[in-house]
């Protein structure tokens, strides 16, 4: 916890006197450009990825970067979305896998997860992103895979269908690599293919 604390009194010493123009206008306006949901693995940090400024994304993580298809009884990822999108009008959502990602070992490896059932059930969120991954075991094809069955999901979401049918949204698929840095975007990959 002291880490924590010496965060904050440097934030409040060094960064935020030199941001203070961004901090005011944030203060009343709230309009980024991107729903980024991302994994919720500490090594994965959206706005150190992308270089963004505080403001620019509305960040959702979850175990898996998982989306649960839409289900008219809610949660906090479909509430998130819904508002990202509706209220905010985000321009794009970005998915973003990444490499050795917990929650893709323990599924490609059939880990047993008896003992953390609430994990199990919330993987289970992943099940058509193992049927697309061809061979058991392959971490980073099913970490692929995956992305694009959360982006599969995202569409079934009606806010994201209306916005996507009126062409005010764009979804991303990409895949950080934690020791390289790097960042695939499957999406283009897909559009190649497509083409």
């Amino acid at each position: 916890m002291q880490d924590l604390t010496e965060g904050v009194a440097r934030f409040q010493r060094d960064v935020f006197p030199a941001k203070t123009e961004l901090f005011a206008r944030l203060a009343t306006h709230h309009s980024p450009h991107t729903l980024f949901i991302g994994c919720s693995d500490a090594r994965v940090v959206p706005e150190l990825i992308t270089g963004t400024e505080p403001g620019d994304l509305f960040v959702v993580r979850t175990a898996g970067n998982l989306v649960p298809a839409y289900n008219p009884g809610g949660d906090g990822v479909t509430a998130s979305i819904e508002y990202a999108v509706t209220a905010l009008g985000v321009e794009n959502i970005v998915v973003c896998g990444h490499s050795a990602c917990g929650a893709m070992t323990a599924l490609a490896h059939g880990d047993d997860l008896s003992g953390a059932p609430a994990v199990a059930a919330w993987l289970r969120h992943a099940d058509s992103s193992q049927a697309r991954t061809p061979a058991t075991g392959d971490v980073p094809a099913l970490v692929r895979q995956n992305v694009l069955a959360q982006l599969a999901n995202l569409a079934t979401h009606p806010s994201v269908a209306r916005a996507l049918a009126a062409r005010q949204i764009s979804l991303h698929g990409w895949v950080f690599d934690i020791a390289t840095g790097t960042v695939e975007d499957l999406t283009a990959v897909t559009a190649e293919l497509a083409a």
